[in-house]
């Protein structure tokens, strides 16, 4: 604290940091919450392919997923295998015409694994797969030369 003996005041010229550090600690909280949160969907390493196309995901695409510990997502979301093909017979009851669903799982399980999730949809009424790859060059989608 500057204290003036004269007639004049000097002017303190030091910068009072507590309210920043309390503003920064409070956003790093927040960002320490939401981290994980966002990080928290459904993530696989596709399998790469020379072939493919982009195409744009529509609303109503059925996407059944599996992750490198084999779990199962449907449209994203986490789902019980045992639940799996009662979710999607419940789907695809409704479609007349467009019953196809899109296939996702992580390069590294085991083909049993893949089979068997692939099964599970033809038995809930799935008539036409079509697997979710990268393009060679990796998820950038740089094709190789």
């Amino acid at each position: 604290m500057a204290t003036s003996t004269g007639s004049r005041a000097k002017v303190n010229a030091n910068i009072n940091v507590t309210p920043m550090i309390d503003v920064m600690l409070v956003l790093l909280i927040i960002f320490m919450i939401v981290t994980p949160l966002v990080a928290a969907g459904f993530q696989a390493t596709l399998p790469v392919a020379a072939n493919t196309f982009d195409s744009k995901e529509e609303d109503d695409e059925i996407i059944l997923g599996m992750d490198v510990t084999g779990s199962y997502f449907l449209d994203g979301l986490p789902v019980a295998k045992d639940q799996i093909e009662a979710r999607l017979q419940a789907l695809y009851a409704n479609r007349e015409t467009d019953k196809l669903i899109y296939f996702k799982a992580h390069s590294g399980l085991k083909y049993a694994q893949v089979q068997e999730a692939v099964e599970m949809a033809r038995r809930s009424g799935a008539r036409v797969l079509v697997a979710i790859m990268d393009k060679r060059g990796g998820p950038a989608g740089e094709e190789e030369q």
